[in-house]
């Protein structure tokens, strides 16, 4: 039998290799590959595109530990991704119940394209457009001053609560399909049960919905803190000078000074902090899921 179950699964990986062999060589093109050369180049003096001489150091990464200023933004990098993935939870989850268990019909739909609706438009767009809106004598500055009787004076760009506002709505979807699904999964009759054995709606939120959606909660997370981390797009333009993150350092290294060494040392270094973070609380997301 043992041999039979070997020689099934042979033919069947055979079966499949055509399928999964397009997958996997685009994976080793468009990943594995440019990664591998971004190893190389983390351990040079200069590229060897430049024409200079280059030879293998751990200098660069040698210079994150010797240069606090690194480790400063690469905290306040953890910290952005932290607060925004935690509004992405209170904003998020709300809304993938009301879409999962309130609505239905056209109005699900509806919603439901309107919180799909970002990932339509460039990112760009998106955060020029919150700069129209936050910036003095924009959007919402004209807005209120329009309605209000008394004369405000609203300009929030360049500020953290820009950048804040840019990463929530960049990101706040991920978190809303992801609870969405696992939502949508449970059963209602666990919630009817639940009431019907005197619990309030807190009780049965507390001790019936929130833990049987925690997987999606727990992905929508991970899908959020990962990128904000080392996000530069919306820091640097909602952010300007307060702006300056550990992914925007990284972005000036291969943009505005050229040095690609630092610049693929110092994303290494991200890429190690983040996997450890997720490694040590892998246990405990893994116990709440």
């Amino acid at each position: 039998m043992a041999v039979r179950g070997a020689v099934a699964s042979r033919s069947g990986l055979r079966s499949a290799l055509p399928l999964l062999a397009p997958a996997y060589l685009w994976l080793t093109v468009a990943i594995f590959l440019p990664l591998s050369a971004m190893v190389f180049f983390s351990f040079m003096t200069d590229l060897p595109l430049s024409g200079k001489p280059w030879a293998f150091t751990l200098g660069n990464y040698a210079a994150f530990f010797s240069q606090g200023l690194y480790l400063t933004l690469l905290l306040a990098s953890l910290r952005l991704g932290l607060e925004v993935t935690l509004w992405c939870v209170v904003i998020g989850y709300p809304a993938a119940y009301v879409l999962a268990k309130v609505l239905r019909g056209r109005s699900r739909e509806a919603i439901f394209l309107l919180v799909i609706l970002p990932f339509w438009s460039n990112g760009l767009v998106r955060i020029f457009s919150w700069a129209m809106v936050l910036r003095e004598g924009g959007i919402l500055d004209t807005a209120l001053n329009a309605v209000l009787p008394f004369r405000i004076n609203i300009d929030l760009m360049y500020s953290y609560p820009a950048v804040i506002i840019g990463l929530v709505h960049s990101y706040v979807p991920y978190m809303v399909l992801t609870c969405y699904l696992t939502l949508q999964a449970i059963d209602d009759s666990l919630i009817e049960a639940g009431r019907s054995l005197g619990a309030s709606r807190l009780q049965v939120l507390k001790r019936v919905i929130i833990p049987l959606s925690m997987p999606g909660l727990v992905a929508g997370a991970a899908l959020i803190f990962v990128p904000v981390v080392g996000s530069f797009m919306e820091p640097r333009i909602l952010g300007g000078r307060t702006g300056t993150f550990y992914g925007t350092v990284i972005e000036d290294q291969f943009v505005a000074v050229f040095n690609w060494p630092l610049g693929a040392a110092l994303s290494f270094i991200l890429l190690a902090v983040v996997l450890v973070i997720l490694a040590v609380a892998s246990p405990v997301l893994r116990r709440a899921a």
